[in-house]
């Protein structure tokens, strides 16, 4: 009966491995980094430009990209709950960097300041 019931574990075990199917128009890694990077370079404009509209920012990013907003949502949760979403976001940090250099003296101080931000990223 042990036998049996560590067999069941196991077959549930394996099914389990994954908390979220993988979306059926899944945005590539590279894409998402990208786009992220985009997002995070319109929220800064709104700092300098007060009336731009961050929504249409948004979707014109999107559209560029030819990515529809649900496919960019479901992607973003099955990176996320796959543990990949880290490194994303890193490669996206990475391209603000390369944009502006400077960027790096900003974002270090935010890391810094912020103690909720896991060791990875600083």
């Amino acid at each position: 009966m042990r036998k049996i019931a560590l067999v069941l574990f196991s077959f549930l075990m394996m099914a389990c491995t994954e908390l979220i199917n993988k979306p059926k128009n899944l945005v590539p890694k590279e894409t998402m980094s990208v786009v992220l990077a985009e997002f995070a370079m319109n929220e800064q404009l709104t700092v300098v430009e007060q009336s731009l509209n961050l929504d249409n920012a948004t979707r014109c990013t999107l559209r560029q990209k030819k990515i529809n907003g649900n496919d960019f949502v479901e992607s973003y949760k099955y990176y996320t709950a796959s543990g990949e979403i880290e490194q994303i976001l890193n490669d996206a940090q990475e391209i603000i960097i390369n944009k502006d250099p400077a960027a790096k003296i900003y974002i270090e101080k935010k890391l810094k300041e912020n103690k909720n931000v896991p060791a990875f990223a600083r």
